[in-house]
């Protein structure tokens, strides 16, 4: 009996309702992680490192989403929203980032992005957060619901303002975030792509402005803010 073939499987979104997906992260082997994971759910119309390269180069492209990094050294995705939201109010921004924390979070949303998801989620996941974003659901990892909820519930018009907290740089709340969780100086320079000397260089930083002497009072100071 002659063997029968299994007609192709074509992949998701290869037809005209197709996701076009513009990715802003300053990490160049993560972008092209994401890039060769969703290939088959989207097509990827362009990324960038920048700010300044990801207004641009969003306004040329036209992208239905944005999966946007939270923190980058010239003022991470909150940059990124203000700068297209009242141009471009059609483009829908999904945040994808390594901090979990409860400021990012709510920050993230009240600048206009329409979720926030861990870089932990699965590809699948990511490529189904991605759709519903643009179809105009709100997607969050299950963890971080909660932040917005509390946050808009109890005081809907304030800013997340913290004196102490405002001091500290993007890459410096990642530092403290990790050194926290117990992290060591080797854990947190793969975690970030950064070096040993730099993440050293950062803690100190940290003491200093906080005005701390180890990292067992910056974890305490952490833990008070939500920020493990």
């Amino acid at each position: 009996m002659a063997e029968q073939s299994t007609p192709p499987v074509e992949p998701e979104g290869n037809g005209p309702g197709r996701l076009r997906v513009f990715l802003v992260d300053d990490h160049a082997m993560f972008r092209a992680g994401v890039r060769a994971e969703l290939g088959a759910h989207v097509e990827v119309v362009g990324e960038a490192s920048t700010v300044a390269d990801a207004v641009s180069r969003i306004a040329a492209t036209g992208p239905d989403v944005v999966l946007l990094d939270v923190h980058m050294p010239d003022g991470g995705g909150r940059a990124v929203l203000e700068a297209m939201r009242r141009s471009h109010p059609e483009v829908r921004f999904l945040a994808l980032s390594v901090s979990d924390a409860a400021e990012d979070v709510i920050g993230l949303i009240r600048a206009g992005a329409r979720g926030y998801v861990t870089k932990t989620i699965s590809p699948d996941e990511l490529a189904a957060a991605i759709r519903r974003v643009a179809d105009g659901d709100a997607v969050f990892s299950p963890r971080l619901a909660g932040f917005v909820l509390d946050a808009f519930a109890a005081r809907p018009d304030a800013p997340v303002a913290d004196p102490e907290l405002d001091q500290l740089t993007n890459r410096e709340r990642e530092v403290l975030r990790l050194l926290a969780r117990g992290y060591a100086y080797k854990e947190i320079a793969r975690e970030l792509y950064i070096s040993i000397k730099t993440v050293e260089t950062h803690v100190s930083n940290v003491l200093r402005k906080l005005q701390m002497s180890n990292r067992y009072e910056l974890s305490r100071w952490a833990a008070d803010r939500r920020l493990v």
